[in-house]
């Protein structure tokens, strides 16, 4: 079977038999005379435009922050508010890269507010959970 392919601007005229290909002739990116190019393939349809994600909860002012190292998704929230916690407690098990990231408490405190939810995806540095 003969094709025509056109690559980077030259075309190139080639032959395939037995799956083994051979280089007839090349041309410039002109199409050779007497043949017509190929029509233009249709035009794509639009991408569907993605549903705006849920405005994160205010953080609650005068608290620390605890935020995400890495992007990921959320698989378990061990906290909620009005919980006291100590340094090292798990707060959230962030999963990034199929592993699992145990987001510890930075110190001792109350958590005033869990900023995300299960199933949540999440950036670097977005709020986890706030604490007092």
């Amino acid at each position: 079977m003969k094709y025509l392919v056109t690559l980077n601007g030259k075309t190139y005229e080639v032959e395939v038999e037995h799956g083994e290909a051979m280089l007839l002739d090349e041309y410039d990116a002109a199409a050779p005379a007497g043949k017509t190019p190929a029509a233009p393939a249709a035009p794509a349809a639009p991408a569907p435009v993605p549903a705006p994600a849920p405005a994160p909860a205010p953080v609650v002012a005068g608290g620390e922050s605890v935020n995400a190292p890495m992007p990921g998704d959320i698989v378990k929230i061990n906290v909620k508010a009005g919980d006291a916690v100590k340094a090292g407690d798990v707060l959230v098990v962030l999963e990034a890269m199929k592993m699992e990231n145990e987001i510890m408490a930075p110190r001792d405190g109350t958590v005033a507010q869990v900023v995300t939810q299960k199933g949540a995806k999440v950036e670097t540095g977005s709020p986890l959970v706030v604490l007092a």
